[in-house]
């Protein structure tokens, strides 16, 4: 009985304390969450198909998925680590703001006789809190702990300012369902709301601009924390950051390309808000230790592909400028096309290979020298005579390149 209660420590006793003071124990918490979440989960599918916002609804399931997944996770295995709560909490709160307004928009803007129209349009105003929780979880990351007095009392100064952000909009709110009629745009929103006039407008603009001042102070801790770290804490760091860059470059690109106008970069734009997952899946990955130290081939293999396809798009641009513009004799569009095309292809692998070693000499050091380890032995190998010189000679090879806890080697000899 002591060791499985020193194994699941944690779970026992949150347990015993959640029943001390009388309050539900972590596991219904995760149970009451999880299952709020996963019906407006299931509600949103319909509501989003028959409100016409298929990209609103998108968005929310990208984001809101694997923040409800990791959160069960970390919920489970770690109750103590407020982590996996607030995850659970921006879950619960994007689908939730997701459909409210869809189910405003049904009974506003296409007529249909519905009731509690009004609790939807104060639901969708969670969006935005939702997602500035996000910035909390980065500064708790990853034990869920502040050890210093700054940064808690920062952490309190974020809180306050947060509470008068979300009165402000609570009472905007109440205002705007007051008023008659009730003035819902195109997305199921509050216009009054969703666009900030009079005194909202003068408590929003400084408190967000407030609260962006913070959330940068908050990343600030991070990296200077991965400065001072080492193994396992440096790990778990280079996966919140490496989550965070991709997520920051999705969405600009979301952003800035989602409207553009044209077609292929509209898809681009689209495309690029399925990045927003990778926020909240590094920081489980990172959290729960699983795989934790894959993350420099991830990196190195992302650069790669992606430097790749930008030398790849390069080369087929201008190879079909050159062919349908530049040259005396213009060829046809397909036949540039398909011409350029041909050659893109056929310099993929040599360019994949040639870039990646480039990428893992820089950034993938322990793949690199393990290649250029097993590369010598390979060499050695071809004039190696004496068996035994071999095998201490294989044996040491696999502890450098690969460090295993213990190495041994059976020779199946054959008489």
């Amino acid at each position: 009985m002591g060791e499985a209660q020193a194994e699941g420590g944690q779970v026992p006793a949150a347990g015993v304390t959640a029943r001390r003071f009388g309050v539900a124990s972590p596991a219904t918490w995760i149970i009451l969450l999880g299952g709020l979440a996963a019906l407006s989960f299931v509600a949103m599918i319909p509501l989003m198909l028959m409100a016409h916002q298929l990209f609103n609804g998108l968005v929310a399931l990208v984001i809101g998925v694997p923040c409800a997944v990791v959160g069960v996770l970390v919920a489970r295995r770690q109750p103590r680590n407020p982590i996996g709560w607030l995850l659970l909490v921006i879950a619960v709160c994007l689908f939730l703001s997701t459909d409210g307004p869809d189910y405003a928009f049904l009974g506003y803007r296409l007529g249909h006789h519905l009731p509690l129209g009004p609790v939807g349009l104060a639901l969708g105003q969670l969006w935005v809190p939702s997602l500035l929780l996000l910035f909390v979880v980065i500064l708790l990351f990853p034990e869920g702990r502040l050890s210093s007095r700054f940064w808690r009392w920062t952490l309190w100064v974020y809180c306050a300012i947060y509470a008068v952000l979300l009165a402000a909009t609570a009472v905007a709110t109440a205002g705007a369902l007051a008023a008659h009629p009730i003035r819902v745009d195109s997305s199921g929103g509050l216009s009054a709301v969703d666009t900030a006039v009079g005194w909202y407008k003068a408590v929003q603009g400084p408190a967000g601009l407030m609260l962006a001042v913070l959330s940068l102070c908050f990343i600030g801790r991070q990296v200077l924390s991965w400065r001072r770290s080492s193994s396992d804490r440096r790990q778990q760091l280079k996966w919140l950051a490496s989550g965070g860059a991709f997520t920051l470059v999705c969405a600009g690109l979301s952003v800035s390309l989602g409207s553009s106008g044209r077609t292929l970069l509209s898809l681009v734009g689209g495309l690029s808000w399925f990045g927003w997952a990778a926020l909240p899946v590094s920081i489980g990955v990172a959290i729960l230790r699983y795989r934790l130290y894959d993350i420099d081939r991830i990196i190195s293999r992302t650069l790669a592909y992606a430097i790749v396809t930008g030398l790849l798009v390069g080369v087929y641009a201008g190879l079909v400028l050159l062919a349908t513009q530049a040259l005396p004799v213009s060829l046809s569009t397909p036949v540039a096309v398909a011409g350029a095309t041909l050659v893109a292809a056929a310099l993929f692998n040599p360019m994949r290979r040639r870039v990646q070693r480039l990428v893992d000499r820089r950034f993938n050091r322990a793949r690199y020298n393990a290649d250029k380890t097993v590369a010598v032995f390979a060499s050695r190998l071809q004039d190696a005579l004496d068996l035994d010189t071999v095998q201490n000679d294989l044996a040491g090879v696999v502890n450098q390149a690969l460090e295993p806890a213990h190495v041994s080697l059976s020779i199946n000899e054959r008489g």
